[in-house]
């Protein structure tokens, strides 16, 4: 007999395993965008200067090991103990990472991923453990100290322990995607990337199993195609393009300005509410997807180090040296083909108005799905285009996304160039939604963040934005200011 309970608790069940791994991507991510500049450096240097770079030069070619050696993983393990415990657990977290850095014979993103956090953890409960119990004039030197012997020890059991355990699984996993490559059936992998995307587990397939393995790779052969499969910006190019070229109403004077973000911002969540509207289009990347991987693999594409954000430029930035060509050509034919499969659905769209309520059901629904992963609740995206009335004139105002980097980057620029435009003088910046400054007065965040806004900034007014390319909530907020600002004078 069926359980009816097990029926109703089951897409509870599967929702609570997609937040999870988006959780955990999200987690991923913390480590890695960071220290991504660090990573495009590394990269640069790996194009340009090794014996088949771009202009060879051995005495530069030798900051390329140490770099990949060093630097990157002790970064990693560095920004994900202050991810669990600030400062002191970044600093724990280095001292461990440089254990398993020892102790392997492989690059130990992984192990960095792994020690870093665990070892800040670790020391967080010791913490814990002793508060109130440390006397008077002794709290120097117990925190110093166990942070040295926290560190050092863990240190060891990277050394002797974990290094070699996550250098054999990194080997493995080398082996395995070298094994998928050479049976030529490394495109199907797009039919878990591409919906994977759209369900905002990109950072969890992007940096905790492409990178590593992309990176050691990168050792061996100079190269990479795993650096692709989740960057190429081709598929939701096309679904974009056939928007702009077949679509009606808002989706399709919104296209236009979509196609500059993902294409040359390299930011590919624009693309994903206008998969969302019509879920057909989820064929459209996945074969796009197929047919460009399908095209790395038979040119031999691949990259020195990982394109972030998913741009054109940064594609063509990390290529090595005659890997221009490939790499392009994959990206086009997975446009095209996206494009292709893209215009008779979009073709059959409904009418204008029901085009308008389905896109901007769209991006409910993925505000939605991104708190899930947040463990918060999504509130009606409408009430943050009628904002409160404004009272004390804000000298700080902070755009906070996940990484602080993409789509709150974009709505400091815009709402920057609308307040220089309105003749109000007041300072705009951008930043990750846990780091942003107690100085901000307001903070503009997407709907799905707010709860945690709140915390990091308990006193600062939170607006609410659906889409931080909307210019609805902005103009209604510079109207307010100058209302204000009329009253005050």
């Amino acid at each position: 007999m069926v359980d009816a309970k097990n029926i109703e608790n089951a897409p509870q069940k599967k929702k609570g395993a997609r937040a999870g791994v988006q959780k955990f991507g999200e987690f991923l991510a913390g480590m890695v965008m960071p220290n991504i500049g660090a990573f495009i450096a590394w990269g640069l240097i790996t194009a340009l200067f090794i014996p088949t770079g771009w202009i060879p030069n051995a005495t530069l070619n030798k900051l390329q090991a140490p770099m990949i050696t060093y630097l990157l993983p002790l970064l990693i393990g560095y920004t994900g103990g202050h991810i669990v415990y600030g400062k002191r657990g970044a600093v724990v977290g280095a001292i461990a990472t440089m254990g398993v850095i020892v102790g392997s014979s492989v690059t130990m993103f992984l192990g960095a991923m792994i020690i870093g956090p665990f070892s800040a953890f670790v020391v967080k409960q010791f913490d814990r453990l002793t508060e109130g119990k440390v006397k008077a004039g002794f709290e120097m030197l117990v925190n110093t100290f166990s942070a040295g012997i926290i560190g050092g020890a863990i240190a060891i059991l990277g050394f002797l322990a974990i290094g070699p355990v996550v250098s054999a699984l990194t080997i493995a996993l080398g082996n395995g995607a070298m094994w998928i490559t050479k049976a030529k059936i490394l495109p199907l992998i797009a039919t878990v990337v591409e919906p994977g995307k759209i369900l905002f587990l990109n950072n969890a397939i992007n940096h905790g199993i492409f990178d590593p393995v992309g990176i050691s790779q990168v050792k061996q052969f100079g190269k990479s195609i795993f650096f692709l499969l989740e960057s190429d910006p081709g598929p939701g190019l096309g679904v974009l393009l056939a928007y702009w070229i077949f679509g009606k109403g808002k989706v399709k004077s919104s296209a236009p300005g979509a196609v500059i973000i993902e294409f040359l911002g390299g930011i590919h969540e624009i693309y994903f509410p206008y998969v969302l509207m019509n879920p057909l289009l989820l064929l459209s990347v996945i074969f796009g997807g197929m047919s460009a991987d399908f095209v790395f693999v038979i040119t031999g594409a691949g990259l020195v180090a990982s394109p972030s954000p998913g741009s054109i430029i940064a594609e063509i930035a990390m290529c090595p040296k005659g890997g221009i060509l490939p790499v392009l050509a994959g990206i086009l034919t997975g446009t095209v083909v996206s494009l292709l499969i893209s215009i008779p659905i979009v073709k059959r769209a409904s009418a204008k108005d029901a085009d308008n309520a389905a896109f901007d059901d769209a991006r409910k629904k993925m505000n939605v799905m991104k708190a899930e992963g947040k463990d918060t609740e999504t509130m009606d995206t409408q009430a943050a285009v009628e904002p409160a009335a404004v009272g004390e004139i804000p000298s700080v105002i902070v755009f906070a996304c996940d990484a602080g980097m993409g789509s709150s980057a974009m709505g400091e620029t815009i709402l920057r160039k609308k307040l220089q435009g309105a003749g109000i003088d007041i300072t705009v910046h951008h930043a990750p939604v846990s780091e942003i400054p107690q100085d901000a007065q307001v903070v503009f965040t997407q709907v799905s963040l707010a709860d945690r806004a709140r915390q990091v900034v308990p006193h600062a007014e939170i607006r609410t934005v659906d889409n931080f390319l909307d210019s609805a909530p902005y103009d209604a907020y510079i109207a307010s200011l100058k209302k204000a600002i009329a009253q005050q004078k």
